[in-house]
């Protein structure tokens, strides 16, 4: 697989897609090609009698090229659950992942896969959780840090863990939620004294989303 990253999240609800698209974005600006991935999306909607997800669209909107949305989404749901809990008969098998990820990763420069939820989040009944996902795929992790109240021991556990699964940690984003958050930028400050990894960027709040501003706020060396 050509390089690329996989994003989690310290949570559900934290920014991964908008950071993947950032990311996407400031790849761009590299003059590199990029394509993003949400291999798992829960929560999909019925379009022309198909379920596709609204972050899943996202991605492929901003790929450097058009793409299948069925590659950019392997398996789609349309409760929005935890994915071991939306399937019924379908089972969320990796190598399908694994497979579609390889394609895609022939099509760009950089391949950026998004996680579902947290580290940690079950994928099946099999016992493959997000962790196992990342760890197969073999890219490098960029962990989302959602900044909120909470977020200093969100980003601890959700390191640690990442730590623990062997895998290599590129960096983390802040991604800034709340406007009127006490104190952002010392939270920030201790995250930072926390995680070892790079800090990769602090993505402002934003009610209407700008990508290119977003992108501004990354700091790759």
């Amino acid at each position: 697989m050509k390089q690329g990253f996989f994003i989690t999240g310290t949570d559900t609800g934290v920014g991964k897609t908008a950071a993947t698209v950032a990311l996407m974005t400031y790849f761009k600006r590299q003059e590199q090609t990029v394509v993003g991935m949400k291999p798992i999306a829960s929560g999909c909607e019925n379009i022309d009698g198909v379920l596709k997800n609204e972050d899943a669209l996202l991605l492929q909107q901003h790929a450097s090229m058009p793409l299948s949305y069925q590659k950019i989404n392997s398996y789609s749901f349309l409760e929005p659950v935890s994915p071991h809990l939306a399937v019924d008969k379908e089972v969320i098998r990796l190598d399908k992942i694994i497979q579609d990820a390889d394609f895609l990763s022939t099509q760009a420069d950089i391949l950026l896969v998004e996680g579902v939820g947290g580290w940690l989040v079950p994928l099946n009944n099999q016992g493959d959780t997000v962790e196992t996902l990342a760890t197969v795929l073999d890219l490098p992790v960029i962990l989302v840090v959602g900044i909120r109240l909470g977020c200093i021991n969100h980003a601890h556990l959700s390191y640690r863990a990442i730590q623990a699964s062997g895998v290599n940690c590129a960096g983390w984003l802040a991604m800034c939620l709340e406007p009127e958050m006490l104190k952002i930028r010392e939270n920030i400050a201790t995250i930072k004294k926390t995680i070892d990894s790079p800090l990769l960027g602090v993505l402002p709040y934003s009610k209407v989303l700008d990508f290119e501003l977003l992108a501004n706020n990354i700091f790759f060396d």
